[in-house]
């Protein structure tokens, strides 16, 4: 069983620390006890940050894959604490099925994912997020942090038809829509 919550102390201390880089938060985390959270555009690793010092300031974990070769002593132990989850991302199939899996039997899991997959500029993001979301049946929220204006949200509800790849082009052009702006801007597209 994961660390699901924090206390209130560090998460009141976490509030702050957001607010005093500047940052505001736009509504709070999903109601849900499990959700996929999205979080656009993830273009340096201060976004990690970011989305942590957000979900940490409601008390919840929010858990994120991180590649494992950054789970070496001592910042392993740290990474799992923070409710970083260490990845093989060599094989993207089967880490889908043990985040599906591993979603199911947890009462409480939420789980943010970045969907382009990496902080370089890609067109085609992954559906890995989408896929976790429709065999688990929870909800895919649309997250963002955005650079630009100093917000970050859990964001609206995204509705899903069952068709992932209709899906994951519904999604793109939801964001582009939103006009978001990454820390470093230019490694950010949406299509």
């Amino acid at each position: 069983m994961r660390k699901t919550h924090y206390g209130k102390g560090w998460a009141r201390f976490c509030g702050w620390c957001l607010r005093r880089l500047g940052w505001t938060v736009v509504g709070g985390p999903p109601p849900e006890p499990k959700a996929v959270m999205l979080g656009v555009p993830h273009t340096s690793m201060a976004d990690f940050l970011i989305a942590y010092l957000f979900y940490t300031s409601f008390g919840e974990v929010g858990h994120v894959m991180v590649k494992k070769s950054l789970f070496f002593w001592p910042l392993g132990g740290i990474l799992r604490s923070m409710g970083c989850i260490p990845v093989d991302r060599s094989n993207a199939s089967a880490l889908v099925r043990s985040l599906i899996e591993e979603m199911t039997q947890d009462d409480f899991f939420k789980l943010a994912i970045a969907p382009e997959g990496t902080r370089k500029p890609v067109k085609r993001w992954k559906s890995g997020a989408i896929m976790i979301a429709k065999e688990t049946g929870v909800p895919l929220y649309a997250g963002y942090f955005d650079w630009g204006t100093k917000r970050v949200s859990c964001g609206e509800k995204f509705p899903l038809t069952g068709d992932v790849k209709a899906d994951l082009v519904r999604l793109q052009e939801y964001y582009e829509r939103l006009h978001l702006t990454g820390k470093h801007p230019e490694k950010y597209i949406t299509r």
